[in-house]
């Protein structure tokens, strides 16, 4: 029994017709700005990531008219502009929200409660990965490694950072960016539309009045291992024993600023396993 090609999901209809131009006044805008990105590479090719974040940050995604338009500008085909804008996840290929919400669900993030928030916010907004809302204001994906693990689990908008979320955290963070209340990131600058940030991305400056001040730098957990290289730190901190008391040593009991994970508290093995409690640790050879 022969199938139809129908039946098997093939197309045999007439080839994709060629992307739709610009309007006039839109290419000419974006001619001027493609012309100031190009200008700072020695290589215009080498232009072609910034360009595709100009033309993200016309449509709010990268279309088969920025793709053109990229290849014109550079003088490339538009296999090569595809090859990129293909390659790299921080290009939409289809339309989406506002606000990309973007869940950390790699390692660290997952088992302190990314996996979690992701779950929950999939349920509490009704898409899934990769789908905007109903209203158009909220992307929900998750995403792979921010270099934020010191702060896990991590959630970003528009690739600002929210920091040591929880479930009933980010979905109030979700509910606010929809009802158009203020949300301010855990550090970093202010929120702006994925738009906004699509031109920033582009190289062009941001031109909120305080926001470039604001974006500051590292988060303070992050900077504890520098500090400590510095010799600036607090002495390292001795952990009691199991048994209780300390024996002998002088012990240094972090102060709240220390920002401490919970990992250095000593946990009692019958805690996480009431069945094997474990006894004291025997001497080798004993």
């Amino acid at each position: 029994m022969t199938t139809s090609s129908s039946e098997r999901g093939v197309s045999l209809g007439m080839p994709e017709l060629p992307a739709p131009a610009y309007p006039d006044d839109v290419r000419a805008r974006l001619e001027a700005d493609a012309r100031e990105i190009i200008a700072r590479y020695p290589d215009s090719r080498s232009a072609l990531l910034p360009l595709l974040h100009l033309v993200q940050s016309e449509e709010g995604h990268v279309t088969r008219t920025g793709m053109q338009f990229c290849a014109d500008v550079l003088e490339l085909t538009t296999a090569e502009v595809t090859a990129v804008a293909t390659f790299y996840t921080m290009y939409r290929r289809r339309p989406s929200g506002d606000y990309q919400v973007g869940v950390c669900t790699n390692t660290l993030c997952a088992v302190m409660g990314g996996d979690a928030i992701f779950s929950e916010l999939q349920e509490h907004l009704g898409v899934g990965n990769g789908e905007t809302t109903d209203d158009g204001k909220v992307t929900l994906e998750h995403i792979e490694c921010n270099a934020a693990c010191d702060f896990a689990p991590v959630v970003m908008v528009n690739w600002e950072f929210f920091d040591n979320q929880t479930p009933a955290s980010a979905k109030r963070m979700v509910d606010d960016l929809r009802a158009g209340r203020p949300v301010e990131p855990t550090r970093g600058a202010p929120l702006c539309t994925f738009k906004e940030t699509a031109r920033i991305l582009a190289g062009f400056p941001d031109e909120r009045p305080g926001a470039v001040e604001a974006s500051g730098g590292a988060g303070p957990a992050s900077l504890v291992g520098l500090r400590l290289a510095r010799g600036e730190t607090a002495p390292a901190r001795v952990v009691h024993p199991r048994d209780g008391a300390p024996q002998g040593r002088d012990v240094h009991e972090p102060s709240p600023s220390e920002h401490l994970s919970s990992h250095d508290a000593p946990q009692d093995t019958s805690a996480s396993d009431p069945a094997h409690p474990a006894g004291p640790a025997a001497e080798e050879g004993e």
